[in-house]
């Protein structure tokens, strides 16, 4: 049986991890992907912190589904100390381990002082090996985002990364969403990378560049839709995990404060709208369930997916469930 499952990124929806599981339970979805908490990245929460928060979410029946580092993202640049990613990397999987899960975001690297590009590829590619070797070796795999880096600028360098590291403890994170502020369409670049995609992110926009406005899915010009429709057609399973932009926008320094609606409920129940509306019934097999979809006929395994990492032996029993 093929299964997708809904989810969202919790500080999208609110600060506190209180606020993020109501939200979750108001959608009636059982998969949180952790980026902040009270403010504080998952890597710098204490571990006793952590404990608390997979107790939590294993008494309210929530499975975590990834968490966010800032390993190469909008705040970094290529040629900063390889050594402050090590040390966030091992911070993570700890905390990973005791959450139950081993996926990790990660992105490669903006390149504000100007290096040539091939001196930018380069420097990539060197650094993304590295943190997949160490991530391998602490039981976690790597998810790269098509956000702001080398691999994020294009579909070619996207896919250049993924052939040129090679790795097990590599692979892609989707978002829909992204491409409209960036200026490329995210569907042709799913198409052509789909078999190394392993999570996915959900947004719609609308505009471009900075001009750029976030709307609940559907309601945007990324072409959500198709690319939902797609996974189904390929038998996908993972987490299609929410994350809006209505409220919370870390490279913006915006974040949902608990105060003030986020519009992270009624962008989930947009997204089911969508899926009921616009995928299913181009979807054979597919039905809603609570908390996702499932296809109940066998459907041809279409991507290389990982099928006895960490993080699915530790989920057994441990807890239920950028950008």
């Amino acid at each position: 049986m093929s299964a997708v499952r809904f989810g969202g990124i919790g500080d999208e929806a609110a600060p506190d991890l209180a606020g993020q599981i109501d939200a979750l339970q108001q959608l009636g979805w059982n998969e949180l992907e952790l980026r902040t908490v009270d403010g504080a990245w998952i890597a710098d929460l204490p571990l006793p912190r952590v404990e608390e928060a997979a107790t939590a979410l294993r008494q309210h029946g929530i499975r975590v589904c990834g968490i966010a580092a800032r390993i190469g993202n909008w705040a970094s640049d290529v040629t900063d100390d390889p050594a402050v990613d090590d040390r966030e990397l091992d911070a993570l999987g700890a905390r990973a381990a005791l959450l139950g899960t081993g996926l990790v975001r990660v992105m490669s690297y903006p390149n504000r002082t100007g290096l040539p590009e091939p001196e930018w590829r380069l420097r990539v590619l060197r650094r993304m090996r590295r943190l997949a070797d160490r991530a391998h070796r602490g039981g976690l795999v790597l998810l790269h985002e098509n956000c702001q880096g080398w691999a994020g600028s294009s579909i070619d360098n996207t896919l250049d990364l993924m052939a040129s590291v090679d790795h097990p403890a590599l692979r892609l994170l989707h978002d829909t969403g992204n491409g409209v502020p960036y200026g490329y369409d995210a569907f042709e670049l799913l198409r052509r990378t789909v078999d190394h995609v392993e999570h996915l992110h959900v947004k719609d926009a609308v505009g471009g560049g900075e001009d750029t406005r976030y709307v609940p899915p559907g309601a945007g010009s990324a072409r959500l839709a198709d690319t939902l429709r797609l996974l189904t057609a390929r038998g996908w399973q993972g987490v299609w995990s929410l994350e809006p932009h209505l409220a919370t926008r870390p490279h913006e320094g915006l974040a949902a404060d608990g105060r003030t609606e986020s519009g992270f409920v009624a962008a989930g129940r947009a997204l089911t709208a969508l899926v009921e509306r616009e995928v299913l019934p181009h979807s054979p097999g597919w039905r809603l369930v609570p908390g996702g979809l499932v296809r109940d006929d066998p459907a041809p395994r279409s991507t290389d997916r990982l099928t006895d990492r960490p993080t699915d032996r530790q989920r057994e029993g441990v807890v239920s469930g950028a950008r």
